[in-house]
């Protein structure tokens, strides 16, 4: 037993031995050694992991191929504008600015996002990011740049159409804003605040958001995808990708998001920029009068039985309605045969009427209704005291 113990003692020692003099002239062979020996023990006692290869699909619930289809055709747009102060004859003269130096710019610089909506070089915005600019330059998302002209501007939806030229452009996919439900994930994609092409999401909050005061036509996508300033022109789309409405303002007592936004729907988008491009302009019915909502206050004072319909408050002496012997004191209450529920509903009406043709339409006067044929005429453009 003991010369066992001897052998067990020396066989100790001179492992130990072989092992310091590794250790100090070979440390990395005791290293490995030691990792060889802690792997065997992890892979002896821990779970299998599994890990992805490098080609798996798209990951459940995200949004990566609308992302990637859509991104390409929403471009930054850069507006300049001169402030219209005199500039000094002697600011370039060396002279001059080796005493006074140099002069500050004179010009004012914003930053708007816009959506290619045609390969032929159309692009869509809002009319608030370049309707006092001097010079237009759209930026698109493969480095490519181009000075654009003004197609022609709606400030009454908000929207304008430029023009570059420019080949091989990525056009957007209209969708059908006809079948967005609330609740629908949407995709907010522009240049907010100038740090590049963005994307954030949200869901729609809401359809037919009007009474804003934002524009005179008004049946906006309210969402809570993230719109800040810069957004303005940008796409708002759908799941697969496809052109929802064109994002316009913010409810903010920031300036910031506050989760909401307003876009323009595609239907809107898509009738006010064909008729642009068509013939720079966009023409809407009109027939010269002043409405004012039925309240519960003017129903009682008036002993008025319905409370829909739009009260005829004045008449444009001259004017389409005025011809036709629409006076004021009338109640609105249908056009063509559709029912209107208030001055909203027979502003949008109206302005679907063709100018030139007659029209049909539906007053109640004292307690008696009766249809006038009113001859439509072109509305005007706009200014801060609107009539229709």
């Amino acid at each position: 037993m003991r010369r066992l113990w001897l052998l067990f003692a020396q066989t100790v020692t001179v492992g130990l031995a072989i092992w310091f003099i590794v250790a100090s002239l070979k440390p990395e062979w005791a290293g490995t050694l030691l990792g060889a020996s802690r792997n065997a023990r992890i892979a002896a006692t821990s779970v299998p992991i599994l890990e992805a290869p490098s080609n798996t699909p798209a990951i459940q619930g995200s949004y990566r191929d609308a992302a990637r289809l859509a991104m390409p055709a929403v471009v930054n747009i850069f507006t300049t504008k001169g402030t219209g102060q005199p500039k000094t004859p002697f600011t370039e003269d060396p002279l001059f600015r080796r005493f006074f130096g140099d002069q500050p710019d004179d010009r004012q610089f914003s930053l708007g996002s816009g959506v290619v909506i045609s390969p032929e070089g159309y692009v869509l915005t809002n009319n608030h990011v370049i309707e006092t600019a001097d010079e237009i330059e759209v930026a698109l998302a493969d480095g490519r740049k181009a000075v654009a002209k003004i197609v022609g501007t709606d400030p009454e939806t908000d929207l304008a159409v430029v023009k570059i030229d420019l080949q091989n452009l990525p056009a957007i996919t209209l969708g059908n804003a006809d079948l967005a439900k609330v609740g629908d994930v949407v995709l907010a994609i522009g240049n907010p605040f100038g740090v590049g092409q963005t994307v954030t999401m949200g869901i729609i909050s809401a359809l037919g958001r009007n009474h804003l005061g934002i524009n005179t036509f008004e049946n906006f996508i309210q969402t809570d995808a993230a719109i800040n300033p810069g957004n303005s022109g940008g796409a708002l789309i759908d799941a697969n990708g496809n052109l929802l409405g064109i994002n316009t303002a913010i409810y903010s007592r920031s300036g910031g998001s506050l989760g909401i936004g307003f876009a323009i729907p595609v239907t809107t988008v898509k009738d006010v920029m064909e008729s642009i491009i068509a013939t720079g302009q966009k023409v809407r019915g009109w027939i010269g009068v002043e409405p004012q909502d039925i309240t519960p206050e003017l129903a009682e004072s008036f002993n008025l039985t319905r409370k829909s319909g739009a009260i005829i408050a004045g008449v444009l002496k001259g004017g389409p309605a005025d011809k036709a012997g629409i006076r004021p004191g009338d109640i609105l209450v249908a056009i063509e045969g559709k029912p209107i529920t208030d001055t909203t509903d027979m502003l949008n009406l109206i302005a679907q009427l063709t100018p030139g043709n007659k029209a049909k339409m539906t007053v109640l006067r004292k307690t008696q209704e009766s249809t006038i044929d009113v001859v439509v005429g072109k509305r005007p453009k706009p200014r801060r005291e609107e009539q229709e």
